[in-house]
């Protein structure tokens, strides 16, 4: 058991580690060009930190665990958006730009919607799961969003382009270096946390929404609290509205595409959960000082998601 706790913690640390590696190498990519910071945080910086939950994923829908694979995504967009929005507003008031307030945000609570139709069945479609052609209608939509961010990049190019001294293959090692990090990372703690759940007599979706949850949204944690101390508001929101967009619209599509998921409704309160933090942060741009998140806001959205986590974990046990 002790073995077994010490490969989730080490797989965590592959995680971590890969997704930094991931992440500079390929924003030392992108500095090349003249990129916004906020475009930056919706693309690199949310594909780089959502990349844990592709690789759990992945080979969970691949072992066929479907309640690691939604609770991996649906648990990871409500750490985001509760645990580490909350956490970097309280250390910052995050200020967000009118494409953010009134784009990005409603696209990410159109999607959060569009996953609650599919898997319960309102198009009749799947019976009760995530099917191949509703995970394809997903990576359409994914496509169709980077179209967007893309469009928005040439709108928002900043005037100089940074300069970047790092050679070719350096970046192309530490782009090497953390998928391998998140590959191995990956399967560690799918494996290892499925054995916990089973020893303790946990099921896999307390063990999805918590510690699979928690542990590949580490890396967006890390990004926008680092990003708040800084005060880069655009790249601590950034990173995680477009994490949450990433990780459904690609990582749950491509998780369906691989093999049709079963979905357990008790997810549907955790769904709800999502829609009602997202429809919070929407208004919250409306009330106090407008297109931005205030310390009390930001308070309201920890303390919340905390005190419903913790309830989760004694219910179980």
């Amino acid at each position: 058991m002790l073995l077994t706790i010490l490969l989730v913690v080490l797989g965590f640390v592959c995680l971590i580690f890969g997704a930094n590696w991931l992440v500079d190498g390929a924003s030392a990519l992108a500095k090349k060009y003249k990129v916004s910071d906020l475009a930056i945080g919706l693309t690199i910086v949310a594909f780089g930190t959502s990349a844990p939950e592709l690789v759990v994923n992945i080979i969970g829908s691949l072992n066929g665990y479907s309640d690691i694979v939604f609770g991996n995504v649906i648990g990871s967009n409500n750490f985001n958006l509760f645990i580490i929005l909350g956490i970097s507003g309280i250390i910052l008031p995050i200020t967000v730009q009118s494409s953010t307030a009134w784009k990005e945000i409603p696209i990410s609570f159109f999607v959060t919607g569009l996953i609650l139709l599919f898997v319960n069945d309102f198009f009749f479609i799947g019976q009760g799961s995530l099917v191949r052609f509703e995970g394809a209608v997903l990576l359409l939509l994914f496509l169709l969003f980077l179209l967007y961010v893309f469009k928005q990049m040439k709108r928002d190019t900043v005037g100089q382009a940074t300069l970047n001294n790092k050679s070719i293959i350096k970046i192309l090692i530490l782009v090497v270096a953390g998928l391998s990090g998140l590959i191995i990372g990956g399967q560690l703690v799918v494996i290892n946390s499925v054995q916990i759940a089973n020893h303790l007599g946990v099921s896999e979706k307390i063990i999805g929404l918590t510690i699979v949850a928690a542990g590949t949204s580490l890396p967006e944690l890390v990004t926008s609290v680092i990003a708040a101390v800084k005060k880069n508001s655009d790249i601590a929101i950034g990173n995680v509205i477009g994490s949450n967009i990433f990780n459904i619209l690609l990582i749950l599509a491509i998780s369906g595409v691989i093999n049709p998921i079963a979905y357990n409704t008790k997810f549907n309160t955790d769904l709800f959960i999502l829609l009602g933090g997202t429809a919070f942060l929407f208004i919250s741009m409306l009330t106090g000082k407008r297109k931005k998140l205030d310390r009390w806001e930001a308070a309201i959205l920890f303390i919340f998601y905390l005190s419903y986590t913790i309830f989760l974990i004694t219910k179980e046990l």
